[in-house]
């Protein structure tokens, strides 16, 4: 992500910053399901030291802090019932409690955004959070989040994927 320093003009810098905003959105809920941190902690941490700052010399692109309080927020408050729809859409035998814990934070983020951004087109997304998935796990688990998010679009979008 380094190399998008320079600032872009239009709906490219809006999708860099929402793309900035879904990366911290995951690294927050995975900090919440990990060490059990409070929402108004993690809004107040992540929008005063790393939206649009440096971390670790980790230079984080500007974050679109409406949209990422909107998906932490909306995986917080739908946690009961996205869980079960991401558990039906994994393989049997592999129930998200099994799942790793940014794994997780990244099908619950992409569940949310699917079913309650309307906004955002279904395809982008689940290469969005794919997308994500590759800054964390390897090849083969962004093949299953591609899997299961593309399983639950379908759920919530039948008619923008019926269309081809």
């Amino acid at each position: 992500m380094a190399d998008q320093k320079k600032p872009a003009k239009g709906p490219e810098r809006k999708a860099n910053r929402r793309g900035a905003a879904r990366l911290a959105a995951v690294q927050a809920l995975y900090q919440m399901d990990i060490a059990g941190a409070g929402i108004n902690d993690i809004f107040a941490e992540f929008e005063s030291h790393w939206l649009g700052n440096e971390v670790e010399g980790d230079k984080y692109l500007p974050a679109e802090a409406a949209f990422f309080r909107d998906v932490v927020s909306g995986v917080v408050r739908d946690q009961a019932r996205l869980d079960p729809l991401i558990d039906d859409a994994l393989q049997k035998g592999w129930p998200l409690k099994r799942i790793d814990a940014i794994l997780r934070a990244v099908l619950r983020a992409g569940s949310y955004e699917l079913e309650h951004r309307k906004d955002v087109p279904g395809r982008v997304v689940v290469s969005e959070y794919v997308d994500v998935a590759h800054a964390f796990v390897e090849k083969d688990e962004t093949g299953m989040v591609n899997a299961v998010l593309d399983q639950i679009a379908r759920q919530f979008r039948a008619d923008e994927f019926a269309r081809g």
